[in-house]
C-alpha cells in the first residue's frame, strides 16, 4: 500500500486531531511525531480529479470536489479548501478586467492569468493618491471599481445595478460555501484546513491592484512620500480584515501572499521605509492577538531574512520559494517554523526518485530538529506530475518521523504571556473606521429624534449590514 493512502485503522476524527496536533506543533516550531505535509495544490488537484482548469475556476463546487478527492487519496495533513481561490464566475459577474479566464480569454486547460496593466492604463492615476489617502473605501467604490470593471463603467445604469446585486450575492454564496467544505474535509477525510483569513502588504496592494508595477516603480522614485501615506492609509483596513477573518481558536495561520516588495523589485531603502514600515505593525498587531502569519514569500527574499528574524519568536511561519533553504534555516530556523523548498520545476520535470531525494535532504537539514512543513516552493498549478506529488507526500511519511505517533504529544507552545493586548488604536482610528462604508452617525441625522425605540439596536444592525458592503469591496481588492 502506498504511504499516500489514508490510514484505515483510525476514525476520521482521530485522524483529524492527530494531524491538527502535528500541524500546530510544527507551526509553533516544535517537534511533532513526523514532518507534516501541507501542499498548496491548485490546478494540480483538478487534474488529479479529472477536471480542466476552466471547470474548477468557473465552478467552485468542482474545485471543492477536487480537493476532497485528493484528501481521500493522499496522506495530507492540511490543505487549502480550494487553492484555485479566484472564482471566475464572480470575476465575470463583476466584469473584472485584470483576469484572463480559462475557457474565455485563455485555453480551457490554462490556469487563470493576471493581466498587468500598462503604465498609462493603471487603475489608479498618480494624481489620485490624495483621494485614496483621504477615504480609501470611497475611493474604491467611486473611482477604482468603475475603472477595473466592464460592468460598472456607467454608474447607476441598469447594467451596473444588476452587476452589484449579482456579484454581491455571488460573493456571499462563495464564502458561505467554505464552512461546509472545511467540515467535509474534517469529517470525510480527517484533513485540516491549512489557512484562515487573508492579508496582503499595503505596498503590494498598490502595485497589484492600483498603480501596476511600472507605475509604482516610478512613484517610488518620484513621489515616495505619497506612496508612504497611501500605504499608511491602507494599513488599518488590511489589519482589520486580517483580524476579523482570523481563526477564532488561533491555531490556523493567516496567509500573506508576498509579491514584489523585495529587492530587486524595490530598493533596500523602499523596503525598509515603506514596505516593512507598513507591514510589520500589522504582523505585530496580529501576533498580539495570538495569530500567526504564514509569510508565503513568493520569489527570493533572502536579502530581508535578517529583518524578518527581528519578529517575535513563533509569530510567523516562513515559506521558502526561490530562497536558499540552508541560509533561511540558519537565519530563521531557531525562531520560526519553515515550509516549502521543493522546487516546482522539479515536481514538473523531475523523476520521482529525484523528488524523494530532494525531500529527504530537506527533512534531514531544514527539518532536522522539527519546525518544518513539507510543501512545494510555490502554489502547484497543473504542471506538477501526479507521480511527483505522490513522491513528495511519501517522502515526508517515510523519512520525516521524529518519534512514534503513540508517544506522548508535546505541549503545543502558545503566544507568550501578555500577548493579548487590545487592538492598536491606529487600526480603529480612521474616520470612517474600518468595517463600515458610511458611519451610523451620518445615517442618524436622517432618523427621527428621539427614536421611539432602542437606538443601540438600530446602530448595531446598521453597522453589521454596512459591514457587508465594506467586505464586498475589500475582498474584490484582496481576494479576486
Amino acid at each position: 500500500m502506498s504511504a499516500s493512502l489514508n490510514p484505515i485503522m483510525k476514525t476520521r476524527e482521530e485522524l483529524y486531531f492527530e494531524r491538527l496536533n502535528r500541524y500546530v506543533t510544527t507551526m509553533r516550531n516544535g517537534v511533532p511525531d513526523r514532518v507534516p505535509v501541507r501542499p498548496l495544490a491548485a490546478e494540480v488537484a483538478a487534474r488529479y480529479a479529472g477536471y480542466t482548469c476552466q471547470q474548477v475556476t468557473h465552478d467552485y463546487r468542482l474545485g471543492f470536489e477536487a480537493v476532497i478527492r485528493c484528501c481521500h487519496d493522499f496522506n495530507w495533513d492540511a490543505v487549502v479548501p480550494n487553492m484555485v481561490y479566484v472564482w471566475t464566475g464572480l470575476a465575470e459577474a463583476a466584469g473584472l478586467r485584470y483576469y484572463g479566464i480559462p475557457g474565455i480569454h485563455v485555453g480551457a486547460d490554462v490556469a487563470f492569468q493576471y493581466r498587468e496593466p500598462s503604465q498609462d492604463g493603471a487603475f489608479m492615476k498618480r494624481e489620485e493618491y490624495d483621494e485614496l489617502i483621504e477615504d480609501p473605501v470611497r475611493f474604491l467604490y467611486e473611482t477604482w471599481l468603475p475603472r477595473v470593471s466592464t460592468e460598472f463603467e456607467q454608474k447607476g445604469s441598469y447594467r451596473a445595478n444588476l452587476a452589484f446585486v449579482k456579484s454581491g450575492m455571488a460573493m456571499l454564496d462563495y464564502f458561505h460555501a467554505f464552512g461546509p467544505q472545511i467540515n467535509r474535509m474534517r469529517h470525510e477525510c480527517g484533513t485540516v484546513s491549512a489557512i484562515c483569513g487573508m492579508l496582503k502588504a499595503p505596498l503590494d496592494i498598490l502595485g497589484d491592484k492600483f498603480r501596476g508595477y511600472l507605475g509604482l516603480a516610478f512613484d517610488l522614485m518620484e513621489c515616495p512620500d505619497k506612496v508612504l501615506k497611501a500605504c499608511q492609509a491602507l494599513m488599518p483596513h488590511l489589519a482589520y480584515l486580517a483580524l476579523t477573518g482570523a481563526d477564532p481558536e488561533r491555531k490556523i495561520p493567516i496567509p500573506i501572499w508576498m509579491h514584489r516588495g523585495c529587492v530587486p523589485f524595490v530598493s533596500y531603502d523602499h523596503f525598509e521605509n515603506i514596505y516593512w514600515a507598513t507591514l510589520r505593525p500589522i504582523v505585530d498587531a496580529l501576533w498580539a492577538q495570538g495569530n500567526q502569519v504564514l509569510f508565503y514569500a513568493e520569489g527570493k527574499w533572502d536579502a530581508h531574512l535578517e529583518r524578518f528574524a527581528e519578529l517575535p519568536a513563533g509569530s510567523i511561519i516562513y515559506h521558502i520559494d526561490r530562497g536558499d533553504p540552508a541560509e533561511t534555516h540558519r537565519v530563521l530556523g531557531k525562531k520560526f517554523c519553515l515550509s516549502g523548498g521543493v522546487p516546482n520545476a522539479l515536481l514538473a520535470f523531475g523523476k520521482p526518485e529525484e523528488v524523494r531525494a530532494h525531500c529527504r535532504k530537506l527533512i534531514e537539514t531544514v527539518g532536522a530538529d522539527g519546525g518544518y512543513i513539507m510543501d512545494a516552493s510555490a502554489i502547484m498549478q497543473n504542471d506538477a506530475t501526479i507521480e511527483n506529488l505522490r513522491a513528495m507526500t511519501d517522502a515526508a511519511v517515510e523519512f520525516g518521523e521524529y518519534r512514534r505517533p503513540s508517544s506522548p504529544s508535546p505541549v503545543v507552545p502558545r503566544p507568550a504571556a501578555g500577548a493579548t493586548a487590545g487592538i492598536p488604536s491606529w487600526v480603529t482610528a480612521p474616520n470612517p473606521p474600518p468595517g463600515v462604508c458610511m458611519p451610523f452617525d451620518r445615517h442618524r441625522a436622517q432618523l427621527p429624534d428621539p427614536l421611539p425605540g432602542d437606538e443601540a439596536i438600530v446602530r448595531r444592525i446598521w453597522d453589521e449590514v454596512e459591514g457587508l458592503g465594506y467586505l464586498y469591496i475589500w475582498h474584490l481588492v484582496l481576494s479576486f
